[in-house]
């Protein structure tokens, strides 16, 4: 009886360690203490793979951008100096190159060469009574003076000179405006320049004021710019400009002059833009609409790669390294943009490391994996 009363409290005893350990072991895992196996699985997994770079600073241009019409610097108008004439051969059209004093279109000149076939007969006939009335004249002078004429008729011969004299001077006169009137049956092209406009047509007759062609004087366009009066202040003759053509690419320019006044209604003034001779490649020909831009000089600018930089909600934002493995969403103010960089005015300082591309997947907070950065 003795011996089966200890194994009892043997087994008793048994019991209530088993039951002390258990109960030890599931306190031991309720304290907050994880074992080595959940701690592997419960560390955060890196949301991206990246590389941080440093803002990086360098010297860029100031602009202003704006927007205008481009024109003719110059666009003469050309038409007929002699009226009620027939036009008889229309020698250019519109778009071609032509030069200075070429002829562009010609007047049927029948009538103006037998007017100047005219006077010029009645020229030769003035001469010959010229010459003779000088003739006489002097052989007056001579008689006078040896007393076999009488004053009275020595006056009348030297009379009879300055007339001849006077009438030889209009029909020469006559003549020349006769030459004259025949030369102008030739349209000729005042300037060197590229033909923008024709009204001429074969057959049909010259009217006073009449326009036959209009001509880009030089081939040369320019830029009108639109700027407000408060940009207007800060440009000046002689800046270089950069125009967008519609047919791509760009055109350097270089400012002319500015407009002398602004306008009452929309407050905006023009800049005059000289553009070259290859601005038509580009597309941009008289009356097209263009965008450009005005350099204002240099200065320094901060910048980072556009993939850097990521828009949301209508601002933009950078991954900044915050310690550790963590990036911290930062917002930032951008500028210029040139190629594939972009300023930032506000929002980050030079030492601060920036994830480089990628950060449209990030979100504020997010544990990432470095790598070393490329070079920029």
């Amino acid at each position: 009886m003795p011996l089966v009363l200890s194994r009892r409290l043997v087994l008793r005893a048994a019991f209530v360690l088993l039951a002390v350990a258990a109960i030890a072991l599931l306190a031991g895992r309720g304290d907050g203490t994880p074992s080595a196996g959940p701690a592997v699985a419960d560390s955060p997994r890196p949301a991206l793979t990246v590389s941080l770079i440093k803002p990086r600073s360098a010297d860029w241009p100031r602009t202003l951008a704006a927007t205008g019409n481009v024109a003719a610097w110059q666009e003469a108008v050309i038409g007929a100096e002699i009226s009620n004439y027939r036009l008889s051969a229309v020698l250019v059209s519109v778009g071609d190159r032509v030069a200075k004093g070429q002829v562009l279109a010609r007047i049927a000149d029948d009538n103006v060469a037998a007017d100047l076939a005219q006077s010029a007969a009645a020229v030769a006939e003035a001469e010959a009574n010229a010459a003779e009335a000088k003739f006489n004249a002097e052989r007056a002078r001579q008689l006078r003076a040896s007393g076999f004429y009488s004053p009275q008729q020595a006056q009348q011969s030297i009379s009879a000179e300055a007339a001849a004299a006077a009438r030889l001077d209009a029909a020469r006169a006559r003549k020349q405006n006769d030459e004259l009137r025949l030369a102008q049956t030739q349209v000729r092209a005042p300037d060197a320049g590229i033909i923008s406009a024709r009204t001429a047509t074969v057959g049909s007759l010259t009217q006073p004021g009449q326009e036959l062609f209009r001509l880009i004087r030089g081939g040369r366009l320019e830029w009108r710019a639109e700027v407000t009066a408060a940009e207007l202040t800060r440009l000046k003759p002689g800046l270089p400009a950069t125009i967008a053509g519609p047919a791509g690419g760009a055109v350097k320019g270089r400012v002319r002059t500015l407009g002398p006044t602004v306008d009452a209604d929309s407050r905006n003034a023009l800049v005059y833009v000289d553009l070259p001779e290859s601005a038509a490649g580009a597309g941009l020909r008289a009356g097209t609409f263009a965008r450009g831009e005005i350099e204002l000089g240099v200065s320094p600018a901060l910048t980072l790669p556009q993939a850097a930089v990521v828009t949301r909600d209508g601002f933009s934002y950078v991954f900044v390294a915050a310690g550790g493995d963590k990036v911290a969403l930062t917002k930032v103010t951008v500028g210029r943009r040139i190629g594939d960089r972009i300023e930032i005015t506000g929002g980050v300082s030079a030492d601060l490391q920036v994830v480089a591309a990628g950060a449209g997947f990030l979100a504020d907070g997010d544990t990432v994996r470095v790598v070393a950065a490329a070079p920029q």
